[in-house]
C-alpha cells in the first residue's frame, strides 16, 4: 500500500514541477512550488513510515514545511515590493 501511495506522490510531484516550470505567470509557479514542497513532506513523512522511524521522519518533515513556507512567503514578497527588507519609500506629493 505505500508503495501505491509512493507512486503517486511522486506523479503529482512531476505534475506539480512540470507546472513550476510551465507556469503563465508568476503566482501560478509560485503555488506549484508550494505544492510540490507540501507533496515533498507527504513523502518524507511515507518514507518514514517504511522504513519504521516515523519520529525522525516527522521531525525533517516539520522543519521542511518551516523552511518552505518562510521560502514561499520571501518570494511572494519579493514579487509584490522588489525586495525583502525595506518598505517602499513615499513618493513626493505632485505639485499642484
Amino acid at each position: 500500500m505505500l508503495i501505491l501511495v509512493v507512486t503517486v506522490l511522486l506523479g503529482t510531484m512531476g505534475l506539480a514541477l512540470i507546472r513550476a516550470v510551465r507556469g503563465p505567470t508568476v503566482y501560478d509557479r509560485i503555488l506549484a512550488a508550494n505544492a510540490f514542497t507540501t507533496k515533498t513532506i507527504v513523502m518524507v513523512t511515507t518514507f518514514g513510515f517504511m522504513v519504521g522511524e516515523p519520529g525522525l521522519y516527522l521531525d525533517i518533515a516539520l522543519m521542511y514545511a518551516l523552511i518552505g513556507f518562510i521560502g514561499t512567503v520571501a518570494v511572494l514578497k519579493v514579487s509584490e515590493f522588489g525586495n525583502l527588507g525595506q518598505t517602499r519609500p513615499e513618493l513626493p506629493p505632485k505639485p499642484k
